[in-house]
């Protein structure tokens, strides 16, 4: 597995690039890799099927223009900026344990979470796809999937010192919410964990066993990455 340091300069720049790895891993001139990325810029990203007149607070995202863009896979929606870092997978459906969803879940989760045990945090996984911490069930990570002929992307987020008000700011309660949020509000819900992002990365590389490191886009990545900024609009435009 190749590990990729990269974050780009745009929102739509970061969330494309995923699919970009995915797209050439579905070609064949690409394999699994691990990416970690992080926005030095507030944005908002809804799932592939989240409406925004629902999950936003949208006088305010308009009045403060917070860019909102729409990601491929599921999930919900997410507010990304500076403390909050996103880990990425593509893996091939040649591993039994990512051939099925939720057992995808629990092989991806338990890795990040043991990751998290080196670092001397305590956490569990919550169905189907958070990961909180044990010790009173505020959570520190989001995640979601797409899941393509050959290969699986997975997306991750991990709060390590993000602004959590913003969250209250700018996204309404789900209407969907799992059972262990128990009616909590956003800032009773979740919280930062008290380690860095590099300390994260190299724990997180090390559970998923990567051989390869680069901090460089391929020849090929930038081409597909282009044709994927010229062809997809996923910034929405939003109205009161």
């Amino acid at each position: 597995m190749i590990l990729k340091d990269i974050s780009l300069p745009t929102p739509q720049e970061n969330i494309l690039y995923d699919n970009v790895l995915l797209e050439l891993a579905e070609q064949g001139s690409a394999g699994e890799a691990l990416r970690f990325w992080e926005s030095q810029e507030l944005f908002i990203v809804l799932g592939r099927i989240g409406d925004p007149a629902v999950d936003l607070r949208v006088e305010k995202v308009l009045a403060d223009r917070i860019p909102v863009l729409r990601r491929s896979s599921g999930g919900g929606t997410v507010l990304q900026g500076k403390g909050c870092l996103n880990y990425t997978l593509v893996l091939s459906k040649d591993r039994p344990e990512v051939q099925d969803l939720r057992r995808s879940y629990q092989f991806i989760l338990g890795r990040v979470i043991a990751a998290l045990k080196n670092l001397g945090i305590d956490a569990v996984s919550r169905p189907l796809s958070d990961i909180a911490l044990t010790q009173n069930n505020k959570k520190i990570s989001g995640n979601a999937q797409k899941r393509s002929k050959k290969f699986i992307l997975h997306h991750g987020t991990l709060l390590y010192g993000f602004d959590l008000k913003k969250i209250e700011d700018y996204l309404t309660i789900p209407k969907d919410v799992p059972e262990y949020r128990q009616n909590r509000s956003h800032l009773d819900f979740v919280t930062n964990i008290p380690v860095t992002a590099a300390a994260l990365k190299q724990e997180t590389q090390r559970t998923f066993s990567v051989t390869q490191k680069t901090n460089q886009l391929s020849n090929a990545e930038k081409e597909c990455l282009q044709h994927f900024l010229k062809l997809s609009n996923i910034t929405l435009k939003l109205a009161v």
